[in-house]
């Protein structure tokens, strides 16, 4: 009577970790098998060390090379073929001989397992069993001490042998990830975290559950140091502050609870099952600031990481860090009312739903597009959570040419007529207020500051200071001082804001722009 085939998953590498349904046949097979690179030596057989017997039969399954070149006809996988083909002919022999064979496997046997090279083979031909280990993913989420997915969340998993584009495009619209294979692959994986801008999230582990387990913030590790039994992972709630850090010796810091949201005023604190208590359900305008996270207040961080789901004009969408279980909805930047309500048909479902803007919401952007569409959706709650607006950033750079009275104004024609815009221009330059001047150009629209120059310098002095601010905050930030008279629209285009400075204007010898709180009497 033929022997039975054992696929006996052994877990992460923490012997304590092995089943008791494994440990078991271990101990009662006639055959034990495991493979082991070219140097013989088996991390499978060392975990089972201690449930093995004295006088069983051993057989040592040694790969003929790993990733090295070949000269075989049929080149790497045809050489490997070969190598499982005459390793299941040597379990078959011990099967035909009425013994049993158990075949050991770090992790899972047929979670990316060496076992199932001989299942595929001998599966068909004999009684087969395969016991389910705990695998290398859950070993790191357990010893990271963080959830792998919540609610409804997904997990993905990724081989690094893949090219490193597609890894990098599964990245972006994953949730939960782990990364598998890394060794010589960790700089190709860590390359597409950053790529996809989700290297600030991702940990590493190595030899999980081990005495010589090692957890790192990914992006810290050096790529010498990497071996094959490590991986990258991206758990649940990557970002959450009231998470603790782990470390590689498993102590962690004390959480910081997380206080309850009820001072969310005008946000329901209504939920539903797919998420915990407290957390709120409507819509949230937030503001980004002018670029960076640095320019972020707290507040806004918070909602973002809260919300369900996030809508905005792409770019913007694309400025908020990835955070798993959250979707997100990229629209163009010219249909702002669709936008607005398919946020709030979000959140009438159920939804915690962040509109993003650049700068502060309130300012030429989405609140008003989506309180106006709110009207047909009484029952969502809606918040605006203010940030930066460009006008104070550009300011703080010159100096403080916002230091007394100031007007706001778009030269935008798109949504109001430019009669409009030219007589408003009349009127502030009139009442001798300093301009933050919003939207001064376009690719399709080049020529409203020269008119608006012109219309201002019918009541300002052509040496009025003007400050041109543009990409403040981002890579290519400039600030240039200039005057009304020498102000060339050729130097401004849609990244820029403008100031244009009242008759109490100063500008230093230094490039310094301010504007006295006193005013002549």
């Amino acid at each position: 009577m033929a022997g039975r085939l054992y696929g006996v998953g052994l877990g992460p590498g923490d012997p304590e970790l092995v089943t008791v349904k494994a440990a078991r046949l271990i101990g009662q097979a006639d055959v034990i098998a495991y493979h082991s690179a070219r140097h013989g030596r088996s991390i499978a057989r060392s975990i089972a060390l201690p449930y093995m017997r004295e006088g069983q039969a051993e057989e040592l399954l040694k790969y003929p090379l790993t990733t090295e070149s070949t000269d075989h006809p049929g080149g790497y996988q045809g050489a490997l073929d070969d190598f499982y083909a005459e390793c299941a002919d040597r379990l078959a022999a011990h099967l035909d001989a009425g013994r049993d064979v158990v075949v050991l496997c770090e992790g899972d046997p047929l979670f990316y397992g060496s076992y199932m090279h001989m299942h595929k083979r001998l599966a068909h031909r004999y009684e087969t069993e395969v016991v389910p280990g705990v695998t290398s993913v859950a070993g790191a989420a357990a010893v990271l001490g963080r959830p792998l997915v919540e609610h409804e969340e997904t997990l993905t998993v990724l081989p690094g042998t893949l090219p490193a584009e597609v890894i990098t495009e599964k990245l972006r619209t994953a949730d939960s990830v782990a990364v598998l294979k890394l060794g010589r692959t960790f700089e190709k994986v860590r390359d597409a975290l950053a790529e996809a801008g989700r290297l600030d999230e991702a940990w590493y582990v190595e030899r999980a559950t081990t005495a010589n387990q090692r957890i790192e913030r990914l992006k810290d590790v050096d790529p010498a140091s990497v071996p094959y039994f490590s991986l990258a992972m991206l758990p649940s709630g990557s970002r959450r502050a009231d998470l603790p850090a782990p470390s590689a010796d498993g102590t962690r810091d004390e959480p910081r609870l997380s206080t309850g949201r009820d001072e969310m005023s005008g946000l329901s604190t209504g939920r539903d099952e797919r998420r915990g208590e407290g957390d709120w359900v409507g819509v949230a305008v937030v503001g980004l600031g002018p670029a960076g996270e640095q320019w972020l207040t707290p507040e806004a961080r918070q909602v973002l990481a809260e919300a369900t789901d996030l809508v905005g004009y792409g770019p913007y969408v694309d400025r908020v860090p990835q955070r798993p279980g959250q979707t997100r909805h990229r629209t163009d930047n010219r249909v702002e009312a669709e936008r607005a309500a398919h946020a709030l048909s979000l959140a009438r479902e159920g939804r915690s739903v962040a509109v993003v803007s650049s700068g502060d919401p309130g300012v030429f952007a989405m609140a008003s597009a989506v309180l106006e569409a709110a009207e047909d959706f009484p029952d969502v709650p809606v918040r605006v959570v203010p940030g930066l607006t460009a006008a104070q950033a550009v300011a703080s750079r010159a100096g403080a040419p916002l230091g007394h009275d100031y007007c706001v104004i778009s030269l935008s024609d798109l949504l109001k007529p430019w009669e409009v815009v030219a007589e408003r221009l009349r009127a502030a330059a009139r009442a001798d207020l300093v301009l933050a001047i919003y939207n001064p150009a376009s690719r399709s629209r080049t020529w409203q500051v020269g008119a608006a120059r012109d219309l201002l310098m019918e009541h300002r002095d052509p040496a009025t200071p003007v400050v041109i601010g543009r990409d403040v905050g981002g890579p290519q930030e400039t600030i240039t001082v200039t005057t009304l008279g020498d102000l060339d629209p050729a130097r401004v285009d849609m990244r820029c804001l403008l100031i244009v400075g009242s008759s109490t204007t100063r500008a230093t010898t230094g490039g310094t722009v301010y504007t006295p709180r006193r005013y002549p009497t």
